[in-house]
């Protein structure tokens, strides 16, 4: 149930025809320009899809007394259509969903004057539910070297070892982890973790996929002194990071790329597929700070 209150602060007593509650929950889908000429023909598919539309009349027509009024409601958060469940409120580039709450008052003021209106988004996140022992459990080793490279001839040699506890994990915690340079003939300019959102938009006819950066934080700065174990530690965005979603029209996946750059403008990365879910699991681990 969504549980609130409308109030009114009136100089004087105000007629009015009614005063009605809307309450909207939209998932609108947007293809890129790129894929606009591709998928020409099935652009006018992608329509929002409706997962809450409700509405409840506060008041009749009548009056609001001079000073302070309130108006409690309570309006069921219930999808009575396909796909018959709510999604997490999530801001993308090409994918957004989205709900509000609507108020609107037929205020008689004048000829002239317009109905009163004020709309309140609010938020939707799951019941977390426990995370999977093995799978918070399983840690993600990695590994590189020149073999990562696409500029082989080129490359300085080099080597990078390092861990991700999970790849698997809760949107509310950190994504943790380590690496460690074991060798370099260059020196590195810099170490970056970067979350990418990779948005789908599709039908029938087809889809488009499309990933774009939420935000990438720096690990290192400057040439790293080898052996030295550098800590991973990467809070994720609350608006606009969700856990992973997979329907019929649309799916929402999160990547990571671990880049680092060398300073004669080379650079290699490395790239992990994770899932974030609403859950509750372990902590993560304990944070410590190294310096030269």
């Amino acid at each position: 149930m969504l549980i609130g209150c409308v109030q009114f602060q009136c100089p004087s007593e105000t007629k009015h025809d009614g005063i009605l509650l809307t309450l909207d929950g939209i998932v609108n889908l947007q293809l890129s320009s790129k894929t606009v000429g591709l998928f020409d023909a099935f652009y006018n598919s992608v329509k929002p899809i409706t997962l809450l539309q409700n509405s409840l009349e506060l008041s009749a027509p009548g009056k609001l007394s001079a000073g302070n009024s309130e108006f409690h409601f309570e309006l069921p958060l219930v999808c009575k259509k396909e796909p018959r469940k709510l999604y997490e409120t999530y801001h993308g580039v090409f994918i957004s969903i989205n709900y509000q709450l609507k108020c609107d008052v037929n205020v008689k003021r004048n000829f002239l004057g317009k109905s009163l209106q004020k709309v309140q988004q609010f938020c939707v996140q799951y019941k977390p539910l426990p995370l999977n022992d093995e799978a918070s459990r399983l840690a993600a080793p990695f590994s590189l070297s020149m073999s990562n490279a696409k500029e082989r001839v080129t490359m300085p040699r080099f080597l990078i070892t390092g861990r991700l506890d999970r790849l698997e994990s809760c949107v509310t915690m950190p994504i943790t982890g380590s690496l460690t340079v074991q060798h370099t003939e260059a020196p590195i300019k810099s170490i970056e973790l970067q979350l990418v959102r990779v948005e789908t938009c599709g039908c029938d006819e087809g889809y488009s996929k499309d990933a774009t950066e939420v935000q990438t934080i720096q690990i290192a700065d400057g040439n790293v002194m080898p052996k030295l174990e550098i800590p991973i530690y990467m809070v994720l965005p609350r608006l606009f990071t969700c856990p992973t979603l997979l329907t019929k029209n649309f799916k929402i996946e999160f990547e990571l790329n671990l880049v680092v750059l060398f300073k004669e403008d080379h650079s290699v990365s490395e790239n992990f597929k994770i899932v974030l879910k609403r859950a509750t699991g372990p902590l993560p681990s304990k944070l410590t700070t190294a310096g030269r």
